[in-house]
């Protein structure tokens, strides 16, 4: 199988690490600077506690210069997919599955969702760019749940977790989506077969919608966060307010909001993505994570006051600091 990985940061690297040392796939990346020249002198590196996982990696700048793939996977932070998704043509045959390992809701997110206003989520896919440039009945859904980080440019830190959940965006098993699951868990993931990932999508997202943008304009790790009460308290009333939208859209909820905080609080001093994307400079990706469940609270006419002042300060702060576009 030919893989290619769109964005060899700290979730593409380590993908694309472990598939290109299991073997099984011919593995190749796009990507852009440092990491591209990283990639090019070291091939694919990954640190974990059992040591180096490291293997030769085909990189280049540009998609035209690999080709059409069996699989692509999307590794990019939210900000930068409408641009890359405007390179990927010449990796896409009619064949080609599209595999989005991203934090929050997806472009995709709301095809087909019985009474959900017809039109792109203008918030993760602003006129439609990207849903232009990826075949919807091309797409794999796909959930990450795994700490990684890039301490230097294509070098990958394995902290935590090797979790990925596959499935089909409109629900059911496949073959294909299978095939994707087998390739992963040959390459050491704890890879699943969802019958149901817009669910395993919407529920990672309510267990961290809170967390990373708290703990980005606080500077706090999550253990202070869920430690003061009346952040613990905002937190959970915005974490009721996506679970009421989830139940309009066909992914319920199920566990209280002190359900889900007691799990995170095993977390311990825990940094969230979004709280390193600060502390380094990088643009934050609110959109994915807030901005949607704001956008599809609004579109189904749902009242939203703490995800929506969750979503402005954060965006504020974002703006005042370079890390967000200017409204």
């Amino acid at each position: 199988m030919k893989v290619c990985i769109v964005g060899a940061g700290a979730i593409g690297g380590f993908i694309g690490a472990r598939l290109a040392a299991a073997g099984r796939a011919e593995v190749s990346a796009v990507a852009r600077g440092a990491t591209l020249e990283a990639l090019r002198q070291h091939g694919w590196r990954l640190r974990t506690a059992a040591g180096l996982v490291q293997a030769p990696a085909r990189a280049q700048s540009s998609a035209a210069e690999l080709g059409v793939q069996d699989l692509v996977v999307i590794a990019v932070k939210g900000p930068a997919l409408t641009q890359a998704a405007q390179g990927l043509a010449p990796l896409l045959g009619p064949q080609t599955l599209v595999l989005p390992a991203m934090n929050g809701v997806p472009w995709w997110f709301c095809e087909g969702v019985a009474g959900f206003p017809a039109g792109p989520l203008e918030s993760v896919d602003p006129g439609g760019v990207i849903a232009a440039a990826v075949p919807f009945e091309q797409v794999l859904g796909c959930v990450v749940h795994a700490a990684t980080s890039t301490p230097e440019p294509g070098l990958v830190q394995h902290n935590f977790g090797h979790g990925l959940i596959v499935g089909e965006p409109r629900g059911g098993q496949s073959p294909r989506a299978q095939a994707v699951v087998d390739l992963l868990a040959h390459a050491g993931f704890e890879a699943t077969h969802s019958a149901d990932v817009r669910h395993a999508i919407w529920y990672k997202l309510w267990g961290n919608m809170t967390m990373n943008p708290v703990s980005a304009i606080t500077g706090a790790t999550i253990d202070r966060v869920l430690g003061d009460p009346l952040v613990r308290a905002f937190c959970s009333a915005a974490m009721g307010e996506a679970a009421a939208i989830g139940a309009r859209i066909g992914c319920r909820i199920d566990q209280t909001a002190e359900d889900r905080h007691a799990v995170t609080a095993k977390l311990g001093a825990f940094k969230t993505s979004m709280l390193q994307d600060v502390e380094a400079a990088r643009p934050l990706e609110l959109d994915a994570i807030v901005g949607a469940v704001h956008e599809i609270g609004q579109r189904l006419g749902m009242g939203t006051p703490n995800v929506s002042a969750l979503l402005g300060l954060t965006r504020l702060f974002g703006r005042t600091r370079g890390l967000y576009p200017p409204a």
